[in-house]
């Protein structure tokens, strides 16, 4: 069984700050950003084959995966919408205040 996935659009501007906070600490660090972007990508398109897989919240289809990359990461916050279907809602790196 294969899901679609997609974004709202709050996970979308999540995805943008990310990035952009990795080039407001070296405006010249493009290699990182576009690194973390392709771990970003990879962890969510496992998504498309395993998303139950991942680790629970407290509503049975609301769940995190976590994305590693260096020494931390990210968290992806997404809901198994259907059969067919999960929506990333959020996207946080792990060591922001409101990951957890």
């Amino acid at each position: 069984m294969t899901f679609n996935v997609r974004f709202t659009s709050e996970a979308q501007q999540d995805i943008k700050r990310l990035y952009e906070f990795i080039l407001e600490r070296d405006d010249t660090d493009y290699e990182t950003a576009q690194k973390a972007l392709t771990a970003i990508r990879t962890g969510i398109d496992s998504l498309k084959h395993n998303p139950f897989s991942c680790r629970k919240t407290n509503t049975p289809f609301l769940r995190e995966l976590v994305i590693s990359f260096g020494a931390t990461g990210y968290v992806a916050l997404f809901e198994i919408e259907s059969s067919h279907m999960v929506t990333i809602l959020a996207i946080r790196h792990q060591r922001e205040e409101d990951c957890h």
